[in-house]
C-alpha cells in the first residue's frame, strides 16, 4: 500500500484555518482578534525575503472567507460592538473571538 492509499491518514486541514485557531487559543479568554490580525501572522510565518510590508494583505479574502465556514460551523464568532453576529449575514469592522461557553 502506497501513501497515497492509505486511508487511515489525517485529511489535510486549510492553512488559514489553522492560522485563525492558532491565534484565537494564543489570547486570553474573552479577548478577540482582527482578520488583520490573522492575516498579519500568516503572512510573517511564510514570509518570503523579497516579501514587502504590505504581503499580508493577499491574505485577507482567504482569512475573510474561512472565518465565515469557521462561524457557520460554530468553532469560532464573529462578533461586531462585542456582540456576535449571524455569519451570513453581516458588515462593517468585525473581530474574531472563540466560542463564549454557555
Amino acid at each position: 500500500m502506497t501513501e497515497q492509499e492509505d486511508t487511515t491518514s489525517k485529511p489535510k486541514t486549510d492553512p488559514i484555518v489553522d492560522a485563525i485557531l492558532a491565534t484565537l487559543r494564543d489570547l486570553e479568554p474573552g479577548k478577540s482578534a482582527s482578520p488583520m490580525d490573522v492575516a498579519r501572522a500568516y503572512a510573517a510565518a511564510r514570509a518570503k525575503p523579497g516579501d514587502g510590508p504590505q504581503a499580508w494583505r493577499r491574505y485577507m479574502n482567504a482569512v475573510k472567507q474561512q472565518m465565515v465556514h469557521l462561524a457557520r460551523a460554530r468553532r469560532i464568532e464573529i462578533i461586531r460592538k462585542g456582540q456576535p453576529v449571524d455569519p451570513n449575514n453581516f458588515k462593517g469592522v468585525v473581530r474574531l473571538r472563540m466560542p463564549e461557553s454557555e
